[in-house]
């Protein structure tokens, strides 16, 4: 289907239109998730608001291919996990339609990438194969074309050494990176970035000691000498990212939403400033699944922009166990 006019939905109607279309499609296309809306009697028939579209568990990209009949994937991202642990396979068809998403959504956000020095600490993620962020800090740190861009594994002398002369020329600067490892230049280093945002992705998984949100970004405020953290919240089943400017409050580009369920009833949505599972709908995942029951808890403020509080404690979303299909 044409994913063009996706990027250039402005108002609820454009959303609902799109969101019909790309359920439609992928209702008929998409086998697994066909089957998984057929148990709850739901199809492109009688579903009629973006509200109404049933989301698929994200557990699903663990067992099952999750992606339209007769694509032949171009990459394969794998999620992050233990070892032994069953990882998320998503299967993009069409690299250019990620490229085209994280960009716009980038610069719906933070404006140009060639304004930006980008910098990326992500190093569990450089050490292991098929990370989806690490294939979007690679293009972001081409698409700055500055001569400073570039990965950090475990060099932090270096990175604080780059951070110093950057913040000496008075350039502006993205550092991404891994909680962990910026927790390790926090505590080893005082800064103070006037030109820097620092954005963290999450990502404790065993490396550190888990901290609240709060806890860490205070840590990390006082470390790299900023008044805010920004936040990144994307994950490997989804081609989209929310983005958050301080105080973990995200927001969305305007193809990506972000609804909330009840965790006992998966098919009920909660009202605005009520906690439950986190749903999300990116557009732009037009040849996978555009509809996405996440294992994140979380709330939807009353100017649709949203706060993640945790996960489930159980490893499958109550209400869901259809992963038999």
């Amino acid at each position: 289907m044409n994913t063009e006019p996706l990027f250039n939905i402005q108002t609820e109607e454009e959303f609902n239109s799109a969101a019909l279309q790309v359920f439609k499609f992928q209702y008929t296309k998409t086998k697994v998730y066909q089957e998984f809306c057929n148990h709850f009697h739901k199809n492109d028939s009688n579903v009629k608001h973006y509200t109404e579209i049933p989301f698929l568990p994200i557990q699903f990209f663990k067992s099952k291919k999750v992606l339209i009949e007769n694509a032949i994937p171009e990459i394969t991202f794998n999620s992050s996990g233990t070892t032994g642990t069953i990882t998320s396979k998503h299967y993009v068809s069409n690299v250019q339609l990620y490229q085209d998403s994280y960009l716009a959504g980038f610069h719906y956000f933070y404006g140009d990438i060639t304004q930006y020095c980008v910098l990326a600490l992500l190093p569990s993620y450089l050490e292991r194969e098929g990370s989806s962020l690490i294939y979007m800090a690679d293009d972001l740190i081409k698409k700055s074309k500055h001569p400073n861009s570039g990965f950090y594994l475990n060099e932090i002398e270096a990175l604080v050494d780059t951070l110093k002369a950057l913040e000496a020329q008075k350039t502006k600067v993205i550092l991404i990176g891994v909680s962990f490892a910026l927790l390790d230049v926090a505590e080893q280093y005082h800064l103070n970035l006037q030109h820097t945002i620092i954005m963290e992705t999450g990502g404790m998984k065993g490396r550190r000691k888990e901290l609240i949100r709060e806890e860490l970004h205070q840590e990390l405020q006082k470390g790299f000498g900023v008044s805010e953290i920004h936040s990144e919240y994307g994950m490997t089943e989804l081609l989209s990212q929310g983005y958050s400017k301080g105080n973990g409050i995200f927001n969305t580009p305007p193809w990506m939403k972000i609804l909330v369920r009840d965790t006992e009833d998966p098919l009920t949505l909660q009202s605005i400033g009520k906690t439950g599972g986190i749903n999300v709908i990116d557009l732009a995942n037009v040849n996978s699944c555009s509809f996405i029951a996440t294992q994140d808890l979380g709330k939807i403020h009353p100017d649709h922009s949203f706060e993640i509080i945790g996960r489930f404690d159980n490893s499958d979303i109550r209400g869901c166990n259809l992963l038999v299909l």
